[in-house]
C-alpha cells in the first residue's frame, strides 16, 4: 500500500515496525501480495508496544487488504482459500 517503508503509514513518524497484515502462517503471502505496512511501534498490533488502538487498526488493515485482493487478484472464495477466512 506504500513505497515508503521508512515512515508510519498513518502518522508519518519514525521509527517503524513492518507489519505483515496477514501474519503467522500467511506471512509469505502477505509479502507476495504487498500486504506489509510500516507502522509506528505503538500502532503495530503484534509489537511489544502494542495498544488497543493497534489491535483495532489491524482489523481495518485486514479488511482493506481483502478488498484490494478481491479487486485485483481473485474472488472472495479465492481469498478464503489463500488466507483461511474472510474479514468482510
Amino acid at each position: 500500500f506504500t513505497d515508503d517503508m521508512d515512515h508510519c503509514f498513518y502518522t508519518g513518524k519514525t521509527p517503524v515496525e513492518r507489519h505483515h497484515i496477514f501474519g503467522a502462517y500467511n506471512r509469505k503471502r502477505s509479502e507476495e501480495y504487498g500486504y506489509v505496512i510500516p507502522l509506528s511501534p505503538e500502532l503495530h498490533p503484534n509489537g511489544v508496544n502494542a495498544t488497543l488502538e493497534g489491535k483495532a487498526l489491524d482489523e481495518i488493515l485486514k479488511k482493506m487488504a481483502q478488498e484490494h485482493y478481491e479487486a485485483h487478484h481473485g474472488t472472495r472464495e479465492d481469498f478464503i482459500k489463500e488466507f483461511n477466512k474472510s474479514w468482510l
